[in-house]
């Protein structure tokens, strides 16, 4: 359960607040209250009087901790202070200052802060002629606990996963990185949902101009309601229309907590485990958290094989294509008999027959997503097994047709980004309708074109293909191959050119 240790939600700097002040009277005050909230029956409006100065408590049943409104709140208010007469304001500046043991106590003097508390699971104390209120922080709402990652697994590392509550998250980001310099700046984005969000980075280490970047970028947002990072990243990505993503997001705290040191920007945001990271290259996508925790060697034979695969889930039906429709003469003899043999009795071309396989895979991996999980993986595992083998017997596809399908659907699982994944999926079709229309020819034209498209690409000012385009021969330690972390003593000058020394080589046992 969440103790009430979040911050109430900030607003956003560039616009201006017209809500109307507090009004003195307690039940004008009250009334207006519940004329806004239309009378909700999760209101909970708690009247008592401070030798006869009349108050109240009101906060929203369900979001608060009723434990801690009642032993530190109510008990406090109604049984601790000294009954004696006072003033208004000597009244309010005792409650204040001297009779809340709790945490954080905010002063407010308009209603739409007022509400804002409220519905952040504030309790919020109001005294009859006084125009200034009190919010408690009192948060209590059920929330689901740190639990291992279940779209990120890992075999040796960290098991745990972000969660759907903000505080929660930031807390698992300062439990990885103990360090002041750490800064967490809070918004909060939608008018209506109001949305919390942090923005997260190492003050000596982000470069300030990508800093604020990040900051225009989300104060620019103009929407009603915030549910999911993904409505962020979507108003925040570069390149709105390309396949290819330029936010990085991630459920596991040290895989951010890794591009924080780095110097990249993360930002989470409350209701979602996942959490954004900028700016992102072509390169972290193919990259697992992983990575930094096995050895140097097996880790760079793990991102060879990814790239590998790679090429093979984005290429390898459309050269099938290719060769066995436009460049017979390429296929080694024995090779061609044999698949010649195959495709005997199939009446599609090889084109036909490859984007009929390749949509009925895609048919049933959604459905194995959609489905509750028992179901969903014997689905797609079965149905998969099944299809393959009764298409083959009934002559609809050839046996070789069926390996390529299958080899390409396997390759496309081994990414660590699922949202790498997609675009090579829709890239895939590309490609064979290419190569189907143009042979060789078309997959090479294609190719060029996805390689400049991918050279065009910048995430937050840094050049997405970085280090490759341009070439940076010193940040080619932890690309395609990775150097041991007593070799890794820079941090790549494309995202930071602050603090760039990561580690001292000396420090290696001779």
């Amino acid at each position: 359960m969440n103790q009430g240790n979040e911050q109430g939600p900030s607003q956003n700097p560039n616009k201006e607040s017209n809500s109307p002040p507090l009004l003195p009277p307690l039940e004008d005050s009250l009334s207006h209250i519940e004329t806004v909230l239309g009378k909700s029956t999760d209101l909970v409006i708690r009247r008592f009087a401070i030798y006869k100065t009349h108050c109240a408590a009101l906060y929203i049943d369900g979001l608060v901790d009723k434990n801690t409104v009642q032993n530190f709140i109510m008990e406090a208010l109604m049984l601790e202070m000294p009954h004696k007469r006072v003033s208004v304001k000597e009244l309010y500046d005792t409650i204040k200052h001297a009779s809340l043991p709790i945490g954080e106590v905010t002063e407010f003097t308009d209603y739409e802060a007022l509400f804002k508390r409220l519905l952040s699971g504030e309790t919020i104390l109001l005294i009859d002629k006084e125009k200034k209120a009190l919010a408690a922080s009192t948060r209590g709402w059920r929330d689901r606990g740190v639990q291992e990652s279940t779209s990120e697994s890992v075999i040796r590392g960290p098991k745990e996963a972000f969660t759907e509550t903000l505080r929660t998250n930031t807390a698992l980001l300062r439990r990885k990185i103990k360090d002041p310099k750490l800064r967490i700046e809070s918004k909060a984005i939608g008018e209506v949902t109001r949305t919390d969000v942090a923005v997260v980075y190492l003050q000596d280490i982000a470069e300030d101009n990508i800093v604020q970047e990040v900051h225009r970028r989300l104060d620019k947002i103009d929407i009603d309601g915030v549910l999911e990072s993904g409505y962020i990243e979507e108003y925040i990505q570069d390149a709105q229309y390309s396949p290819f993503p330029t936010v990085y997001y991630s459920e596991k705290p040290d895989a951010i907590a890794g591009g924080l040191l780095e110097g990249r920007v993360a930002i989470v945001t409350d209701g979602t485990p996942d959490v954004l990271l900028v700016p992102a290259l072509f390169v972290n996508f193919f990259q697992s958290s992983e990575d930094y925790y096995q050895r140097a060697d097996i880790s760079t034979f793990l991102r060879i094989l990814r790239l590998v695969c790679f090429n093979i889930a984005l290429f390898m039906p459309s050269l099938y294509i290719a060769f066995t429709t436009f460049h017979q003469e390429m296929i080694p003899a024995p090779l061609l008999i044999s698949l010649a043999a195959q495709r005997e009795g199939v009446p599609f071309p090889a084109f036909v027959e490859a984007m009929l396989m390749e949509l009925t895979f895609e048919i049933l991996r959604e459905a194995g997503v959609r489905l509750p999980k028992p179901v969903g993986s014997a689905v797609s595992i079965v149905g998969a097994l099944v299809l393959g083998q009764s298409a083959v017997q009934a002559g609809l596809v050839s046996p070789a047709m069926v390996i390529v399908v299958a080899l390409t659907a396997i390759s496309s699982f081994v990414f660590p980004a699922y949202n790498i994944a997609i675009p090579i999926r829709m890239l895939r079709f590309l490609f064979m309708i290419l190569a189907a229309t143009f042979g060789l020819y078309g997959i090479i034209l294609g190719l060029i074109a996805m390689v400049l498209h991918l050279c065009s690409l910048k995430s937050f000012g840094v050049a997405y293909m970085s280090p490759f385009a341009p070439i940076k021969p010193k940040e080619q330690k932890d690309v395609l191959i990775r150097f041991p972390h007593w070799g890794l003593f820079s941090r790549p000058s494309s995202l930071t050119k602050k603090n760039e020394k990561r580690t001292n080589p000396s420090s290696k046992e001779s």
